[in-house]
């Protein structure tokens, strides 16, 4: 038995109803093609590999996410990091090809591929394998056990029950239905390592088949790991300290609602300044007869990355020499700043970058929470979870 897919209120599906609106104006959008798509595509992917990696303290600067989706070196990070960073964007592109597959189904095998994707790197690990001991989630911040995940004797077929919930059921919102295969994932735990991520990248995955819209824009990663301890209270309510799918996910089913709302609305609003940061660049590239090529890695640049030659050869597909010519002249113009020597070469917005930068973000709209006491609620409901040896 796994977690059952609760019955919506009517405040749950009213913001179900919403979403699903957001989503698919989003989808007209891009039906239309712009320049400026494409970046915005893989800054907001590079933002979810972010997102779900700092959750579990693997924390990365925006463009070092950005130079894994490009598989380049990072600038800042550390090898180990940058190695997990690296795992996570593998099991994402897989994500990414399957999207549209015909011939793609649920399977465990599949799980544990994506397993093995993300932690290969380090075999210690066991990628790709069931744990056959059991396991415990621990709070490294009070030292207590607060999760035991299902018994490892259970794992194979509970997985085999989860793959089959995933394959059945094509009439359920696949908002609803993604949320349920990342609780039931994490609930089980069924590896050693990586159990969280895993159930994240599944979420984007169960999106992606069924999603209004693109994988890029409809994956609530970054949203997770910008509200760490929410989603950790919300998982500990639901949970009560040990396998338990007898409980209700109701409250983690609206918490990942709230999650798309605001996700949504945030995509909205970055749709909005891309577009005004693009036009601004136009004019700066037209003004100071800078060859069109160069635009966007002004925008990159814009976004507060740090942007390198050999990204740059890639972004604009040019050659080594044309990419320095045009980084030179970028910094003669004012419009980049170089920084750092040799390997660790790069550049950084100028001032009337930074000033684009900021005239996008002037008159922000604020973003509404469908749940604005579902915070408050989460406090008190994980203040009454007691650890796992405390239950009866």
């Amino acid at each position: 038995m796994i977690y059952a897919t609760p019955e919506l209120d009517v405040h749950d599906r009213t913001v179900l109803a919403e979403v699903h609106d957001m989503r698919r104006t989003l989808a007209d959008v891009l039906r239309t093609p712009r320049r400026w798509t494409g970046g915005l595509r893989r800054t907001m992917l590079a933002r979810a590999i972010l997102g779900s990696n700092s959750i579990e303290g693997y924390v990365v600067a925006e463009d070092d996410a950005a130079a894994a989706l490009d598989d380049e070196e990072p600038l800042s990070a550390d090898d180990r990091t940058f190695a997990e960073i690296r795992g996570y964007r593998q099991a994402l592109g897989y994500v990414l090809q399957t999207a549209g597959d015909p011939y793609f189904s649920f399977e465990t095998s599949t799980i544990r591929s994506m397993h093995y994707m993300m932690l290969s790197h380090d075999l210690a690990k066991s990628p790709g394998q069931y744990r056959r001991g059991p396991i415990y989630v621990h709070d490294e911040r009070t030292d207590r056990r607060v999760y035991e995940g299902a018994d490892a004797d259970d794992v194979p077929h509970l997985m085999e029950e989860l793959a089959e919930d995933l394959r059945s059921d094509a009439t359920a919102s696949p908002l609803v239905k993604a949320a349920m295969a990342h609780l039931n994932l994490v609930m089980i735990h069924p590896f050693r390592d990586g159990n969280g991520r895993m159930a994240r990248a599944l979420q984007t995955l169960v999106l992606s088949r069924r999603a209004i819209v693109e994988p890029a824009f409809s994956s609530i990663e970054e949203w997770l790991g910008s509200n760490t301890e929410d989603y950790y209270r919300v998982l500990a309510a639901t949970g009560r300290g040990h396998w338990n799918p007898e409980g209700s996910a109701h409250l983690w089913v609206s918490f990942n609602l709230r999650a798309h709302h605001i996700q949504a609305q945030t995509v909205a609003r970055r749709f909005r300044e891309a577009s005004a940061i693009w036009s601004e660049l136009d004019s700066i590239v037209a003004e100071t007869k800078l060859p069109e090529r160069v635009t966007g890695l002004l925008y990159e640049a814009v976004l507060g990355y740090r942007v390198r030659r050999s990204g740059y050869v890639k972004l604009a597909d040019v050659e080594e020499r044309t990419a320095t010519r045009d980084l030179t002249n970028l910094a003669e113009q004012g419009l980049l700043e170089a920084r750092g020597e040799r390997r660790g070469r790069h550049y950084i917005a100028g001032p009337m970058l930074a000033e684009v930068r900021e005239r996008a973000r002037t008159g922000r709209a604020p973003i509404r929470d469908p749940y604005p006491e579902m915070p408050v609620a989460l406090a008190a409901e994980a203040a009454t979870v007691a650890e796992p040896g405390d239950q009866p």
